[in-house]
């Protein structure tokens, strides 16, 4: 490595990704970690798959790189990645087994929380009502609005006037 290149590959501080901007300074598992709907597991197994090293840093990923990780994140069924590894699996809509990134990871998490709202369903009053939906305890922690402060007790010579 020479003033910042690596085999005649310019490191670059910011990589657009999966219109997701990835910092460089990272390892690649990482910074495809701080992606939308890719984990830690997900970006180990694209690794693997595209014979990449899982610590080299994002800065130096050409072009033909960031394009293979793209096209095996928005369809991996195709590149033989197993169906466990999917975010969305059997979906709602169209039963089949979908990973998703991004915006339309946001949108679809959204639309499932509005559909429970519609349906009235436990979880949906739960989101509707602003509180825990997992079976968190709500008696101390969880708790918004105003504050409301304690006063003190008068003394006891202002009470006797």
């Amino acid at each position: 490595m020479v003033n910042g290149v690596l085999n005649n590959i310019e490191f670059r501080r910011i990589v657009r990704i999966l219109e997701t901007d990835v910092d460089g300074e990272l390892p690649l598992v990482h910074g495809l970690s701080t992606i939308k709907g890719i984990g830690y597991n997900f970006a180990i197994s694209l690794c693997r798959l595209l014979r990449l090293d899982p610590m080299m840093k994002v800065g130096y990923l050409t072009d033909d790189e960031i394009k293979n990780i793209e096209a095996v994140a928005k369809e991996p069924s195709k590149y033989g990645l197993p169906h466990w590894l999917y975010n969305r699996r059997k979906d709602y809509a169209s039963g089949e087994d979908l990973h998703l990134t991004g915006a339309t990871l946001l949108f679809y998490v959204k639309e499932d929380i509005e559909r429970e709202k519609r349906t009235k369903s436990w979880r949906g009053i739960r989101h509707a009502l602003g509180l825990k939906v997992r079976g968190q305890r709500t008696r101390t922690t969880g708790r918004s609005g105003i504050t409301v402060g304690v006063k003190r007790k008068k003394t006891t010579q202002q009470q006797k006037k």
